[in-house]
């Protein structure tokens, strides 16, 4: 609590004279006199969450109510065409979330640095707060380093610099402007963000630079996005977790307000030395998918500021985890890889706005996976409710 409150005061205390000091100022933008808004921006959201997991008879197995998210952000421009982002995540041990510039030279180009989500998968740039269902599902938890096999990173964030843009700009004849391409393309340490998840011999110690992008193409409609992404690199948790770290993901998504479909593929190879033997594999692959649907019901009195979204979605996961140790009759061993039993989610949700700063979120996931008892995966069936509550600031 102590370093949750000196965290707070310390954001306070930066914004503070950020404030004093915001004044707008005057550029020359081709021949023309503009002003440029200095004064900074502070927001946040909190998201408290209800979760009760079941087993195959209903019966309760946990239950628990949990602080999920607790952030507070600081945003605003220096000059024109050069923005700045601090964000903190306030839940258990305070940590740095976001922390970058940006300039953005024109749609074409701009260049960002600092501590930011990695350009990979349609969902992971998705606000948590936007989110159809109650997090990000499990091939994303799992593949984009949030919660990620190879055991390093966090938050789907890292460090380092990356290119943005949007090329060949179009206008239908409804007036919509947009650019048939989006992409985005870094260099990243590799080991996640800082203060996260530390391994053992420091933050970026791979002494490898990550390489990843993302390519999104608008075939002539705003709302559709076909993207594919690619994440080539290494890391390095301990001497058993190290080796490559490469990704890929193919998806689409429609998205015009109201209706919603998203779909993506996602598939990564990780190192990993710990296995034993000459014949012994030296990485390991993963594997998940997802589709989702909802629409957007909006009412209310005065311009339909509430909003109700019934949500179907559906995701499946997979990992080897290890290797099967074969001996034959002459006493040479031979590895297999050892492929968990996939696990596949089954939900149903709803999303609902009552105002516009306030979200809650009611889902019911039928899991299918596998329990392994004494050396043996056997068929598990699970229930999960999950409830989550958020405000934004």
């Amino acid at each position: 609590m102590k370093h949750n409150f000196r965290i707070f005061v310390g954001m306070l205390l930066l914004a503070i004279p950020l404030c004093i000091n915001a004044q707008d100022i005057e550029q020359k933008v081709d021949g023309l006199t503009e002003k440029v808004d200095r004064m900074p921006k502070i927001s946040g959201f909190v998201q408290g969450q209800y979760q009760a997991i079941l087993n195959a008879d209903g019966e309760l197995v946990s239950n628990s109510f949990r602080m999920r998210r607790v952030r507070m952000s600081i945003d605003g421009a220096l000059v024109k065409g050069l923005t700045y982002k601090i964000q903190g995540d306030f839940v258990n041990s305070p940590f740095l979330v976001d922390a970058y510039l940006k300039y953005k030279v024109c749609n074409e180009f701009a260049i960002q640095a600092g501590q930011f989500k990695l350009p990979f998968s349609i969902e992971s740039p998705i606000n948590p707060l936007n989110l159809e269902i109650f997090d990000y599902g499990e091939v994303i938890q799992h593949l984009v380093g949030y919660d990620d096999v190879c055991g390093v990173g966090g938050l789907g964030r890292d460090i380092g610099i990356m290119a943005t843009g949007s090329l060949f700009p179009v206008e239908l004849q409804n007036g919509q402007k947009f650019g048939l391409i989006d992409y985005s393309i870094g260099v990243f340490n590799g080991n996640g963000p800082v203060n996260f998840k530390k391994n053992e011999k420091g933050l970026d110690n791979n002494n490898h630079k990550d390489i990843v992008g993302r390519l999104d193409i608008h075939p002539w409609v705003k709302a559709l996005t076909l993207s594919g992404s690619c994440y080539f690199g290494k890391y390095y948790k301990d001497e058993d977790y190290n080796g490559i770290r490469n990704r890929w993901a193919a998806g689409l998504q429609y998205n015009d307000g109201k209706l919603v479909i998203r779909g993506e593929y996602l598939s990564g190879t990780t190192g990993y030395q710990g296995f034993e033997g000459e014949e012994a594999p030296k990485e390991f692959n993963s594997m998940g998918y997802y589709a989702e649907a909802g629409y957007n019901f909006q009412f209310g009195k005065e311009g339909k500021e509430q909003k109700l979204m019934p949500v179907l979605r559906y995701e499946h996961f997979e990992q080897q985890s290890g290797v099967w140790g074969i001996q034959t009759a002459d006493h040479v061993v031979y590895y297999l890889p050892n492929v968990s039993a996939p696990t596949s989610y089954y939900t149903v949700g709803i999303n609902y706005w009552p105002i516009k700063s306030v979200n809650f979120k009611l889902d019911y996931s039928l899991v299918d996976g596998y329990k392994k008892v004494d050396g043996y995966y056997n068929k598990n069936y699970s229930h999960r409710v999950v409830a989550i509550l958020s405000y934004k600031f």
